[in-house]
């Protein structure tokens, strides 16, 4: 008979999965169809309409696959301090990120920040509540949950897995990142959001695809700041 004690330790060959791929696309379709769609109604609400458009899309998929988000790293903290430390680390990470990846990209492109469209929230009350409310659901959560979960995962799981495939799946998510803030922030704010979507994607691998938490606080709180600053009329270099 054959000797098949050496089986185990044959690498296994990395198939296509197909399954993951259609997910990555519907979802990536599903964002840019109905935020295009939404942008001649809206440019303030297109983007979150598109989020949660997606999210519940998201959310039937993984089902459909035996997942949810808590295997995609939506988890409740054991540890809430090494989480809020987590938290801290990815928020200057962030901020560092941001800044040199500005300094690079005004040196070819004109900086036109948001193009106005939070200009009426400086003042504006009732604005500043409703854009604070849009920071911590689809600026933070939403984002966060697409952008790095759901893209790296599915995207990962398409190429076979490992660590080569999580890192093109990671570049990749900050490519469709950087792309997603282009209609308003240009090629400026593209490169400077797909950088930070870059830095977040690496610090969710390397947090172990287990624990966005640190992501959604560092995303929320940074936007959070932004948008108190537009609302009390300081400016941001």
């Amino acid at each position: 008979m054959p000797d098949n004690s050496d089986q185990a330790s044959i690498p296994t060959v990395h198939r296509f999965n197909y399954a993951a791929l259609v997910d990555l696309v519907i979802i990536m379709a599903t964002l840019v169809f109905v935020k295009q769609n939404m942008l001649s109604v809206s440019t303030f609400y297109a983007g979150p309409i598109s989020t949660f458009s997606a999210m519940l899309l998201a959310t039937y998929l993984l089902r459909r696959r035996g997942l949810s988000w808590h295997d995609l790293g939506l988890r409740y903290p054991k540890n809430w301090l090494k989480t809020l430390g987590l938290a801290v680390l990815t928020f200057f990470v962030f901020a560092l990120t941001m800044n040199f990846a500005g300094v690079l990209a005004d040196m070819f492109f004109e900086d036109v920040g948001a193009s106005g469209r939070f200009d009426h929230v400086e003042g504006n009350l009732s604005a500043y509540i409703i854009v604070m409310l849009l920071t911590w659901t689809h600026a933070s959560f939403f984002e966060e949950l697409l952008f790095r979960a759901f893209i790296i995962n599915r995207a990962s799981s398409y190429l076979g897995g490992g660590l080569i495939a999580d890192l093109t799946a990671a570049v990749f998510s900050a490519v469709f990142f950087g792309y997603r803030h282009y209609y308003y922030q240009g090629m400026n704010g593209a490169i400077t959001t797909g950088a930070a979507g870059l830095a977040f994607a690496l610090l969710y691998l390397w947090f172990g695809k287990k624990n966005i938490l640190p992501l959604v606080l560092a995303h929320g709180t940074m936007n959070s700041i932004g948008m108190t600053f537009r609302f009390l009329g300081i400016k941001q270099d």
